[in-house]
């Protein structure tokens, strides 16, 4: 095994930010005598191909510099090998990019310093990883975060062409995508619910945090081996203006609108002519009906002392 971390850049993060700073975050690993090897990203989802072929040269450890998005592809890249089992794989990350809501989660700083320093220490924790399975095509896309239907979806695809302006950019999309959004009819099931309903948005979550830093599942423990559901139903658009800190606060279920449970496994099927976006991690996957599944302690994350 090479004890050399494996550190897979992408270079247009944080609006090109990591370019310029190459040279200075080269220096802060070799101030904290961290042996690693430096692979930048080159087009679009290039990330799943160099994780693999760093995992087939035989490293083990593995460093995201980026946002959600390259972590989310870094991860897939691992869950699809077949090289070693995912359990022995680390993975540490530098947080530079949009949203940033994985990291939120388990209080990694954006500064390079401090985030290198707790790869220094190599703390680690093993995380569930969600598996999402297309029904009419039977792709499959992993998430390590949350994935959602209906309007956080909508948002994802419309705050595309703005997603430089950082957070503030999910805020701004959903002011723009609540008066174009159109409500879908889902037929969910799982071993617990059999739910039929007109919905605003589901959320399914491993980590506390997305679109953002809002707080749309009830959050209960990353690596208890559930989903962490919540269910918006049929919600008036003036409500959720009303009540648009509860999204970041964490206290939207407040709502008699909202419903939340924990489940394994969940069945996903539109009853609309038209179906709903469907987004893991801020990415955007399509649409379709889908199957939710969980693999349990799948991956090794560095995260801070607790």
């Amino acid at each position: 095994m090479n004890s050399t971390w494996y550190t897979i850049i992408n270079p247009t993060s944080g609006s090109g930010r990591i370019s310029k700073n190459l040279n200075h975050l080269r220096s802060l690993f070799i101030k904290f005598d961290i042996p690693v090897v430096f692979v930048l990203t080159e087009f679009k989802h290039h990330e799943e191909k160099l994780v693999q072929e760093g995992i087939v040269k035989g490293y083990t450890k593995f460093i995201c510099v980026g946002g959600d998005g390259t972590l989310h592809h870094m991860v897939n890249g691992i869950m699809n090998q077949k090289f070693i089992k995912t359990s022995k794989i680390k993975l540490a990350v530098i947080p530079i990019g949009t949203g940033n809501d994985w990291v939120k989660t388990y209080r990694i700083p954006k500064n390079f310093e401090r985030a290198i320093q707790i790869i220094k220490y190599e703390n680690s924790i093993y995380q569930d990883i969600g598996l999402i399975k297309f029904l009419s095509n039977k792709k499959s896309i992993y998430f390590n975060n949350v994935a959602g239907i209906g309007f956080d979806a909508f948002v994802v695809e419309k705050i595309s062409s703005f997603k430089k302006l950082g957070s503030i950019a999910y805020l701004l999309g959903s002011l723009i995508s609540f008066y174009s959004f159109k409500k879908s009819r889902l037929q969910i099931r799982s071993d617990n619910i059999s739910e039929k309903s007109k919905i605003f948005m589901l959320s399914i979550g491993l980590c506390k945090f997305s679109g953002g830093g809002m707080q749309l599942t009830d959050y209960k423990n990353k690596i208890n081996g559930f989903f962490d559901i919540t269910l918006i139903k049929n919600i008036q658009l003036y409500k959720i203006l009303l009540h648009l800190p509860k999204l970041y606060n964490g206290k939207i279920d407040d709502l008699k609108e909202v419903s939340t449970f924990h489940e394994k496994s969940l069945k996903i099927v539109s009853k609309d002519t038209k179906y709903p976006f469907i987004q893991a991690d801020g990415e955007l996957l399509g649409i379709g009906d889908i199957e939710l599944g969980l693999i349990p302690n799948a991956i090794k994350f560095i995260i801070p002392q607790q």
